[in-house]
């Protein structure tokens, strides 16, 4: 019988293309230093969803992508996004309610329609990540640029700690092409006031140019 919650990881992967793996994980070792320690993955290849409320009635919440090794400005950069005075980490029952996900297997996969998802810009310099698959027993690796692909996805979360003044020119690149491409016109579409750009061909191109 196929697991209800793995089924459900690939309706929601499939659209983003291809690359995504689905594996399962002892539910004991869910937590992120846990889990990388029993399975040999590097913690700045695993990226946490952290679910964020503003204070308010009701409160906006947003799902937010992170590196394990990376902390969470949740009281300026987040707290500003939600437009609320106060902003904090969204208490399990709450998580739950919402997602119906228990912490250790929070995604943001399959998260409710309308809610924002918030990428940290350093979980697209990695070349693959790992992240939670629903449940505690299900992990999901893949290349963090399709999750640019999922309904709300946005890559802006520390941008404006990187580049400050709106007259600094954004240069986006990767290895190649195809993520610098896809994460500039994410900032574009976030609506930062910079002008955006992607580097033609990547560090690939610096390469093949002799540089």
């Amino acid at each position: 019988m196929t697991d209800p919650i793995r089924a459900s990881l690939e309706a929601a992967l499939a659209p983003l293309g291809e690359g995504w793996e689905i594996v399962p994980c002892d539910p004991a070792l869910a937590d992120t230093a846990a889990f990388c320690a029993a399975y040999g993955v590097a913690p700045d290849d695993a990226a946490n969803t952290i679910l964020v409320a503003g204070k308010a009635d009701p409160p906006p919440v947003a799902a937010c992508l992170v590196l394990a090794t990376h902390r969470l400005d949740v009281n300026r950069a987040v707290r500003d996004r939600l437009g609320t005075r106060k902003a904090s980490f969204a208490p399990p029952e709450l998580t739950r309610a919402l997602t119906g996900m228990e912490l250790g297997g929070v995604t943001v996969l399959g998260l409710p329609s309308g809610m924002p998802i918030w990428i940290d810009a350093a979980v697209l310099s990695r070349e693959r990540v790992v992240i939670g698959g629903g449940s505690r027993s299900w992990k999901v690796f893949l290349p963090p640029a399709l999750l640019l692909r999922l309904p709300g996805a946005e890559l802006a979360l520390r941008i404006q700690d990187i580049a400050p003044s709106p007259d600094t020119l954004v240069v986006v690149n990767c290895a190649g092409r195809t993520r610098s491409i896809i994460g500039a016109q994410s900032l574009i579409n976030a609506g930062l006031p910079n002008k955006v750009v992607a580097l033609r061909n990547g560090t690939m191109g610096w390469s093949l140019a002799g540089l």
